[in-house]
């Protein structure tokens, strides 16, 4: 069994003693995860962090990290490394001062000290800018350093809030895997804060999906986008068409799905479903194909609405049981594209496809 490291018990956080902006959270992190903590704005993943930092305090619950309780511990005795989106280095250090800074204050020795810098510059590739300032630094070096000085006492846990955010596309995609290729090298525990679902899913072991201060699902990215728990997670993880209906056929596994326009739709059915209940139907846009040989999947003739062009695919906005916006991805070079205005034959194969029962 893998060890526990975090838990979460029966937390919930309030400011104004009325409403919560988290909910009831249970959650336990293994030694050595990486967990992100993703949702949209106020969803309760900040504040979750937060208290987990010690920067908060839970109005109710408990927070447990190596064994022992820490709801009273405060932030600078809990031996955790924070890294948040704007680097919040000092401006009048050089980068080896800004590093040494968390060593002093641990009263380390000056030897002790430099070999640490050296070795926590090293380790993001960075040790030839000790003598630099910030305002010397790119974003992404600015970054490496802020994730260096998190990393600098050899802490238990990182946490991470948002600490891509105002980088560029290209560069937030190269610190992903830099991320990713040093927790799995130092085994560390890393918890990590964002609202990009992209980023969720590339450097993650598990993903907490929050809304509304409740913690949707929490899964390996596979079964995340493969088997969300309910429509909230299925539109929130990547792209999804949602298709409304009711079940009229539920046995072994499989059911049968009603839409408004009366087409029938074999699924797996997700958790919760009961005969004549309200569903939502999801099914991934790459996963509608417009080839004819699909044998015993889903056939509909569907109204091409739109055609948009990405570069690497196509998206195509179709017409098809009783939904004008479901969306069809087409890779480039898959052979004549449908136009709008053309009907054409589109299938999906019932694994593919999940009916999820509504909250």
């Amino acid at each position: 069994m893998t060890e526990r490291f975090i838990a979460f018990e029966g937390v919930r956080k309030s400011y104004d003693g009325k409403s919560y902006v988290v909910r009831g959270l249970d959650l336990d992190v293994a030694r050595g995860e990486f967990l992100t903590l993703l949702g949209p704005s106020g969803s309760g993943k900040t504040t979750t962090l937060m208290m987990l930092a010690g920067f908060e305090t839970p109005t109710h619950g408990s927070i447990t990290l190596g064994g022992g309780r820490i709801e009273r511990v405060p932030p600078h005795r809990r031996n955790i490394g924070v890294v948040f989106q704007n680097y919040a280095l000092f401006p009048h250090m050089t980068v080896g001062e800004n590093l040494a800074f968390p060593l002093k204050m641990r009263r380390m020795s000056k030897a002790d000290v430099t070999q640490c810098v050296r070795h926590a510059l090293d380790m993001v590739r960075m040790s030839s800018f000790e003598g630099r300032r910030p305002n010397q630094l790119s974003g992404g070096q600015q970054q490496r350093i802020a994730l260096a000085r998190a990393l600098v006492f050899e802490p238990q846990l990182v946490l991470m809030d948002e600490p891509l955010g105002a980088l560029d596309k290209q560069l937030r995609e190269h610190m992903q895997l830099e991320i990713k290729h040093l927790h799995n090298r130092l085994g560390i525990n890393v918890v990590y804060v964002t609202h990009d679902q992209s980023e969720a899913l590339t450097m993650s072991d598990r993903v907490g999906v929050f809304n509304d201060g409740t913690l949707q699902q929490i899964a390996s990215p596979h079964d995340l986008y493969e088997a969300p728990a309910n429509p909230f997670v299925a539109t929130f993880i990547g792209e999804n068409n949602a298709i409304a209906g009711e079940v009229v056929e539920l046995s072994n596994g499989t059911c049968r799905i009603k839409a408004s326009d009366g087409s029938l739709i074999s699924a797996i059915p997700g958790g919760g479903l009961k005969i004549g209940a309200r569903t939502t139907l999801v099914l991934r846009p790459e996963r509608i194909s417009l080839a004819e040989d699909l044998a015993g999947a889903n056939r509909f003739t569907a109204h091409v609405n739109e055609l948009i062009y990405h570069g690497d695919h196509m998206r195509l906005r179709v017409t098809v049981c009783g939904c004008d916006d479901v969306r069809i991805k087409i890779p480039a070079g898959a052979g004549r594209t449908p136009q709008p205005g053309a009907h054409i034959d589109i299938g999906w194969a019932r694994e593919d496809c999940r009916a999820l029962a509504q909250s």
